[in-house]
C-alpha cells in the first residue's frame, strides 16, 4: 500500500494488534532471511569452491569470519542515521504531519550520504590497521583486508539504501524494502559466484558492493516517485539544523549503542582469533546459523519500533506499550522455535559448509557451540526486539549502559577467563556469550516494563 493513508491505517485500523505486528514484521523477516541466504551462499563459496595453493581454504573461511564481523560493524554505523529516520518519520506520521515526515526523510538521506562518505574513506585507508587490531595475521589477514576494501568503498550507497528503507518503515511500509532487498539479493548471489570463481575471495565482496549500488539507485528512484507519502525533493535536502539535531538526538545514542555492541564483538573476535583456524571458521559458521534467530528478532523489532513510534506520535502511550509487548511475545515464540532447530540439526547444518575430511575439526568444535546457543533464544528475543521498541519512543541513551555492562562487564572478561585460564576453547567463548545475552535481555525487559520510555520527547 502506498500514500499517506496506508501509513495512517496502521494505528487507526480495526484489525487486532497481532495482525498489525505481522503485517510489519513478515516483509522485514523475508528481507532479513534473504540477507541470510546471501551470507550463507558466500560461506558456501568460501568453504566448498575457494582454494588457496591447492588446499582447502580454512584460512579463507577464517578471513571471511573476520570480514563479516566488520561488515556487522558497518551495519551498526548505518544506525547513526537510520534509527532517527524511522523514529522521526513514524512520529510525524502518527501526528498526521505528512510534510514533516517528507522533510525528515530528505534530511536523513542527506546525512546518510555524508556519513557514508566519511566512514567509507576511513575504512578504505585503515583496513590494514584493522587486521592488526583483530590480531589476524598471515594469509587470513591478507584475504580479509582484500575482502573489505570494496565493502568500504560502497558504504555511501549502502547508507543511502538502508536509510531510505528506514524512512519507508517509519511510514509503515515494510513491503517496499522487502522488494528492493529481494532484488539486491537476487543480484548479489550470481555476481558473487561469478566474480569469486574468477578473482577469488574478493569477488564475493565486490558482488555485494555492486548489488548494494543497484539497490541504492532503486530506493532513490522509488522515493523520487513518492512512495508511501514520502518524496525525494532536492530542495528539502538543504541542511536544516533543527531537524538534523532531532534526527541525531535519536540516532547518535542508538548508533553508539550499536557500535559499542560491534566494538565488543570485534574484541570478542580477537579472543576467538587467538584459537586455531578451525575454531575461527567454526565460530563464523555457527554465527551465520544463529543469525536465523537474530534476523527474526530484528524483524519484530522493526514492527515494534514503527507501532510504538506512530502510537506515541498520536498521543496513545497505552497502545504503544501493548504494541511492544505483542511484538515481543510473537517474536519470542518464533525465535525459540529456531532454537529447537539449532539443537536438533546442528551437525548437518555444519556439514553443509564442511563436506571435506580436512574440515572435520571445524565440525567438532562448532556443533557444541550452536547447540549451546539454542538455550539463549529467549534472551536473544529480548535483546533484538525491545531495543526496537525503545528506539521507536526515542529512548536510546539508557540501553547503551546495558550494552556496556553486558559486553564489557560479562562477555569479554568471562570469555578471556574461560579460554585462557580454563582452556575451554571456542565453547568457553560461547558460554560467555550466553551469559551476556541473559544480562542484557533482563535489563531491557525491566526497562520496557517500567514504562519511562513513554515520557521521551523526540
Amino acid at each position: 500500500m502506498g500514500g499517506a493513508s496506508s501509513a495512517r491505517s496502521l494505528i487507526d485500523s480495526s484489525n487486532p494488534l497481532w495482525k498489525l505486528v505481522l503485517y510489519l514484521a513478515v516483509p522485514n523477516a523475508i528481507q532479513q532471511f534473504l540477507h541470510l541466504i546471501v551470507s550463507l551462499s558466500d560461506s558456501l563459496l568460501a568453504g566448498r569452491f575457494l582454494q588457496v595453493s591447492g588446499e582447502v581454504n580454512v584460512a579463507g573461511q577464517a578471513a571471511q569470519t573476520n570480514a563479516n564481523y566488520l561488515f556487522w560493524y558497518i551495519s551498526s554505523f548505518t544506525v547513526l542515521v537510520s534509527a532517527g529516520a524511522t523514529t522521526l518519520v513514524a512520529h510525524f506520521r502518527g501526528a498526521r504531519d505528512r510534510q514533516g515526515a517528507v522533510h525528515a526523510a530528505n534530511q536523513a538521506l542527506l546525512l546518510a550520504l555524508l556519513f557514508g562518505l566519511g566512514g567509507g574513506t576511513v575504512g578504505v585507508i585503515f583496513t590494514p590497521e584493522l587486521m592488526q587490531l583483530l590480531q589476524l595475521h598471515g594469509l587470513a589477514g591478507d584475504l580479509a583486508a582484500e575482502y573489505l576494501r570494496p565493502i568500504f568503498a560502497a558504504l555511501p550507497l549502502q547508507m543511502v539504501l538502508v536509510v531510505g528503507i528506514a524512512c519507508l518503515i517509519g511510514s509503515g511500509d515494510t513491503l517496499t524494502g522487502m522488494v528492493v532487498m529481494s532484488g539486491v539479493a537476487l543480484l548479489n548471489i550470481p555476481l558473487a559466484w561469478m566474480l569469486c570463481l574468477r578473482i577469488g575471495l574478493t569477488g564475493i565482496a565486490l558482488g555485494t558492493a555492486l548489488a548494494s549500488t543497484a539497490g541504492a539507485a532503486t530506493i532513490l528512484f522509488i522515493l523520487w516517485r513518492g512512495r508511501s507519502g514520502l518524496k525525494l525533493h532536492t530542495e528539502l535536502m538543504k541542511p536544516d539544523g533543527e531537524l538534523i539535531r532531532r534526527l541525531l538526538r535519536i540516532s547518535i545514542p542508538a548508533g553508539i549503542d550499536s557500535m559499542c555492541l560491534a566494538t565488543g564483538q570485534l574484541i570478542f573476535l580477537g579472543i576467538v582469533n587467538q584459537l586455531d583456524d578451525a575454531s575461527i571458521a567454526a565460530h563464523g559458521i555457527a554465527l551465520r546459523w544463529e543469525g536465523l534467530g537474530y534476523l527474526s528478532g530484528n524483524a519484530f523489532g522493526v514492527a515494534a519500533m514503527t507501532l510504538v513510534g506512530q502510537n506515541l506520535g498520536a498521543g496513545r502511550p497505552g497502545m504503544a506499550a501493548r504494541s511492544g509487548w505483542t511484538a515481543l511475545g510473537i517474536g519470542m515464540a518464533v525465535i525459540c522455535g529456531m532454537g529447537l532447530i539449532f539443537f536438533t540439526l546442528a551437525e548437518p547444518m555444519f556439514r553443509v559448509f564442511c563436506p571435506k575430511p580436512e574440515q572435520q575439526g571445524i565440525i567438532a568444535v562448532g556443533v557444541p557451540a550452536l547447540r549451546l546457543i539454542a538455550f539463549a533464544m529467549p534472551a536473544v528475543a529480548c535483546t533484538c526486539i525491545l531495543p526496537g521498541a525503545l528506539r521507536g519512543a526515542g529512548d536510546t541513551r539508557v540501553p547503551i549502559l546495558f550494552t556496556v555492562a553486558g559486553f564489557f562487564g560479562v562477555r569479554l572478561p568471562l570469555a578471556w577467563y574461560l579460554t585462557h585460564h580454563l582452556g575451554w576453547g571456542l565453547i568457553g567463548c560461547w558460554w560467555a556469550m550466553v551469559a551476556d545475552l541473559y544480562v542484557r535481555g533482563a535489563a531491557l525487559l525491566i526497562r520496557f516494563a517500567r514504562g519511562r520510555w513513554q515520557l521521551q520527547r523526540v
